[in-house]
């Protein structure tokens, strides 16, 4: 995206403003100031950004939206510190800390990043006049900050990529899923609304990726999940397979994060060894009622031991404490993919798995619970093993290749 003008940032649209419900309220109430012709008199303790403490400008409008802000993920950048302090050890908090100010909090999204103007992470810049947008703009707000990954698949940056199939077909945009409630800071504690066996059983989510999963593919697709649509594979492998293994194409992974100082300007600054797009399959280290999957997808993380040496030595000593191939859901989805094509692209196919000798040796411990030890064989060998035949065929409704699985009291004699 490229950057605005800075007189693009901060243009007030003087026609449609004034009528809108923030256009009511007298400028001074969110962003003080003085009341003055002369701009810089008028411009006096000025207040830029607001929302920045949504306690007192937003709440008193908002406040059922400001009560969730201290689940907001956005806001609070939890999600970091979940994994950074299982890597690291607490005597080098601090210094974890100012390394996180100086890298990843810019990272931080206030109300206005996303329904006024764009993320200060991206320059900011006020997106229609000072409009404020109920909707969050895909573009300018959700893949401004979620691009490089998120952004480039749904959206088919990658070259001989399609866009994801529910973008291309159906243009639905981020919110169609993640709902604002999800965006806003659902409560922490699950059981408040759900009331699954799951809830009962185990300690709220502290990980996006754990407890109730939601958005989840299953919502909508009801038939698939049952196994009661014409497409084989979805009866054969029913719940032992996350949706993105047989409907995700190549996505981008990263290898080898590291931060620094720039000598130069003195601005703070980080880069990755590499990225590259891959496919992989493996096994799932969150298995759980409601993410009962044997295999899913995985995607590399660049964290590496030597990630925050400008900072200190040796500060990820517990590199080995969290698989650095992790579970993801990406979003490139197809209905027809090359692992989908027939039974034997993926039985057999090891380019697909995550097998031992295409993790990093240093790496190797850390991805225990997620390296395939065995890829599965090809149907051939199946068959021969337990006496049963496959017939392939092409589904008339989805246009895929699909499989039927014969056992043997059903062969002809």
């Amino acid at each position: 995206m490229a950057p605005l003008e800075p007189w693009e940032k901060a243009l007030v649209n003087g026609e449609t403003y004034p009528d809108s419900v923030h256009g009511q309220i007298p400028c001074q109430n969110c962003h003080g100031g003085r009341q003055s012709a002369d701009k810089a008199e008028a411009h006096t303790d000025i207040i830029a950004r607001p929302s920045d403490d949504p306690e007192i400008y937003c709440q008193e409008c908002h406040p059922d939206v400001v009560a969730l802000n201290e689940n907001n993920l956005h806001d609070n950048l939890a999600g970091y510190w979940t994994i950074l302090d299982q890597r690291t050890v607490p005597e080098d908090h601090e210094t974890i800390a100012t390394m996180f100010g100086n890298h990843c909090s810019s990272c931080h999204a206030t109300c206005g990043d996303c329904h006024v103007s764009q993320p200060a992470l991206v320059g900011g810049g006020l997106i229609d006049g000072h409009m404020f947008n109920k909707t969050p703009s895909l573009t300018r707000n959700c893949t401004a900050c979620h691009g490089s990954r998120v952004g480039n698949e749904y959206l088919g940056k990658h070259e001989d990529l399609q866009a994801d199939v529910h973008f291309r077909q159906g243009r639905m945009a981020c919110i169609d899923c993640h709902t604002g409630h999800e965006m806003h800071g659902q409560p922490a504690a699950c059981e408040d609304c759900h009331t699954s066996p799951e809830t009962q059983m185990v300690e709220p989510a502290n990980h996006r990726y754990d407890g109730v999963q939601s958005p989840r593919c299953e919502s909508c697709h009801i038939t698939a999940t049952i196994g009661q649509d014409d497409i084989e594979m979805h009866q054969v492998h029913g719940a032992d397979l996350s949706c993105q293994v047989c409907h995700s194409v190549a996505y981008t992974s990263c290898d080898g994060c590291h931060v620094a100082i720039s000598e130069t300007t003195g601005n703070p600054f980080y880069a990755t060894d590499g990225s590259y797009l891959d496919f992989k399959i493996g096994l799932n280290p969150l298995k759980s009622f409601d993410r009962p999957y044997d295999y899913v997808t995985l995607r590399h993380v660049p964290i590496s031991s030597d990630s925050f040496a400008f900072y200190g030595d040796n500060l990820v000593p517990n590199l080995n404490a969290l698989p650095t191939w992790v579970y993801t859901t990406p979003h490139n989805i197809q209905r027809e993919t090359p692992q989908a094509a027939s039974c034997n692209a993926c039985h057999g196919n090891a380019d697909l798995f995550l097998t031992v000798d295409q993790v990093y040796p240093n790496e190797v411990e850390a991805n225990q619970p997620v390296i395939v030890p065995v890829i599965p064989a090809p149907i051939s060998e199946i068959t021969a093993t337990v006496g049963i035949t496959i017939t392939e065929g092409i589904s008339a409704t989805a246009g895929l290749t699909t499989t039927t699985i014969i056992s043997p009291t059903e062969q002809n004699p």
